[in-house]
């Protein structure tokens, strides 16, 4: 396992990059719970994030793409709206242990490009 980081790092309502053997993940802290995703859009293959760890709309709602502005549900990854709507973002699957994020090396491997 490889722990991305604790819990408290993330703000409610924010997210957070992080890059793993060469492939990008993000985690987004929702209702004080955590949601880990591929940094991959659906849509183009881009990266979502505006700036550094700027992955949400400006309401800290939805998962926002930089690219076109789809919106994605943190809860699910599933785009709501834009030209990638009714696809979703990868989720990957994490532990918590005494507030860590981890994830396990051998599914980030299986990860395509980017």
């Amino acid at each position: 396992m490889i722990t991305l980081c604790h819990q408290n790092d993330i703000e409610e309502g924010r997210a957070k990059g992080f890059e793993v053997n060469g492939k990008y993940l993000f985690a987004v802290k929702k209702e004080d719970r955590i949601y880990v995703y591929y940094n991959y859009c659906p849509h183009l293959g881009t990266p979502l994030e505006w700036l550094e760890d700027q992955f949400m709309d400006p309401d800290g709602i939805f998962i926002q793409c930089s690219t076109h502005g789809a919106l994605f549900v943190v809860e699910d990854g599933q785009c709501i709206s834009g030209p990638c709507r009714g696809k979703s973002l990868k989720t990957i699957a994490h532990e918590s242990g005494n507030g860590f994020i981890m994830v396990n090396e051998d599914d980030i491997a299986l990860l395509g490009r980017i």
